[in-house]
């Protein structure tokens, strides 16, 4: 499931930056390589949608990483957007 958030940090020398989960909770970590557009550094503030995998040591961190775009909505991933279709159309 998708997750989107704001990044809190990210210091290009490591290579390595900060996401805090809108839902609350503990800041995730990520990497460079963690971002699906290697090439462009995240600043902080700037929105992404993340999905979230264990680390070694069971630390949970945030991976694909990808700057969200106008279209998509906050915080709904693709199964939301259908169960909400379909409570509509029941009722």
């Amino acid at each position: 499931m998708t997750s989107f958030s704001k990044i809190n940090a990210y210091d290009a020398n490591k290579g390595s930056g900060t996401i805090t989960p809108e839902e609350g909770g503990d800041a995730l970590d990520f990497g460079k390589n963690d971002l699906q557009q290697q090439a462009s550094e995240p600043k902080q503030g700037q929105r992404f949608g993340y999905d979230t995998r264990q680390a070694d040591g069971g630390k949970t961190h945030a991976t694909n990483l990808h700057q969200q775009e106008q279209g998509e909505k906050q915080g709904k991933n693709d199964n939301d957007r259908h169960r909400e279709q379909a409570e509509q159309q029941q009722g």
